[in-house]
């Protein structure tokens, strides 16, 4: 396996413990993993796969999104820092056993500073192939001892954060007729729908993917479909972008007409002054670093052996700190986003200076 070079990792990934870009030539695999923080712990994130329009991209994208882990690990209490890899390809028609396989020896190759899970383009069954030759492997199979989808306690987190938001703007956690809208209905935006549904409240959704709706519309008929920019225009009271990053762009942020922005997707915000930008406006803004812990949440309870109750309890306390960290912004007069990234901060300070431990899982 091959490792190259790359400017956005030279240039960009300063501030990571360490940025690997590899290339096995025999299964095709081109992956980057890239490890940000491993000072509560191994670096702990899911892999996504990608068609990613050149090498710098993919790079730039692991490390945003690995520095993001390192703030989400740390305010969910985890015992990890954040890591993030992903593989460059088509996942419906580059994925392979043997790239699979190739990307589990990759990470072994790192001795436990980075777990991976699955993320965008990767799945519990991917987990399941990836663990025959790499231990640090979560997300896997519940015949496996792993925590099985972690989309379900991802949407559950978000419910859980979407009804502290909702206490904050309008006294009540409740979301009997709120209209939420949901950017993306894959395995997290479906889900959340459900939750959203079940409390009385009113879903409008828009995907790229057809199968998806229609697979949303097949369980959740009372859905309102539109199209993304008929949805991001709406007037809603919450907006929750599912999808990828990058839903929150300067023009995007101008032509919104909700209360909250409360969503799964990572990396919402595409400048250093939306968080500001969302507040001028008087939007409640929810930092998804926060929002989307219940993933992660599940796959690191895979340590001890996985309990779902244990998770769900965990996951559920993502409404707490979500209240934490509002009524942190509102004292400081800070965007949420501000307050999230310190308390984040004071965990890591504390921690600084310790020795993670590195394990393997319990088979």
């Amino acid at each position: 396996m091959d490792y190259e070079p790359s400017s956005a990792a030279t240039e960009v990934g300063a501030g990571h413990e360490q940025v690997v870009v590899a290339h096995d030539r025999a299964s095709g695999l081109r992956a980057v993993v890239a490890i940000h923080s491993t000072v509560l712990g191994p670096a702990l994130g899911g892999t996504r796969m990608r068609a990613y329009d050149d090498l710098d991209a993919a790079v730039a994208d692991a490390l945003d999104l690995s520095r993001a882990m390192t703030a989400k690990n740390s305010l969910a209490g985890l015992a990890h820092g954040g890591g993030k890899a992903v593989i460059i390809g088509n996942p419906a028609t580059d994925k392979s056993p043997a790239l699979l396989r190739a990307y589990g020896r990759l990470v072994a190759s790192l001795g436990g500073r980075y777990v991976t899970a699955a993320d965008v383009g990767t799945y519990v069954q991917d987990m399941d192939a990836i663990s025959e030759v790499n231990p640090w492997t979560t997300g896997r199979s519940p015949e496996l001892g792993g925590a099985g989808d972690s989309g379900v306690l991802t949407a559950l987190g978000i419910h859980a954060a979407m009804r502290s938001c909702a206490e904050r703007v309008w006294g009540s956690p409740s979301l009997a007729g709120r209209r939420v809208g949901i950017e993306g209905v894959g395995k997290v935006g479906s889900r959340l729908a459900g939750h959203v549904l079940s409390e009385g409240g009113k879903v409008l959704a828009c995907d790229v993917d057809d199968d998806a709706i229609a697979r949303l519309l097949a369980t959740y008929p009372q859905v309102q479909v539109m199209d993304r920019e008929e949805l991001l225009q709406a007037e809603l009271d919450v907006l929750a972008p599912c999808a990828l990053g990058g839903t929150l762009t300067p023009a995007v942020i101008a032509a919104l007409r909700t209360a909250v922005v409360c969503g799964g997707a990572n990396n919402q915000l595409t400048t250093d002054d939306g968080a500001e930008a969302l507040a001028g406006l008087g939007v409640l803004y929810a930092p998804e670093f926060v929002a989307n812990a219940g993933g992660v949440i599940a796959v690191a309870d895979e340590f001890s052996g996985y309990d779902a109750e244990r998770a769900t309890a965990r996951t559920l306390a993502i409404g707490t700190t979500m209240a934490t960290v509002l009524q942190r912004a509102a004292d400081a007069g800070v965007t949420p986003w501000v307050a999230a990234e310190a308390l984040a901060g004071e965990r890591i300070s504390a921690a600084a200076g310790e020795v993670p431990s590195y394990r393997t899982f319990p088979r």
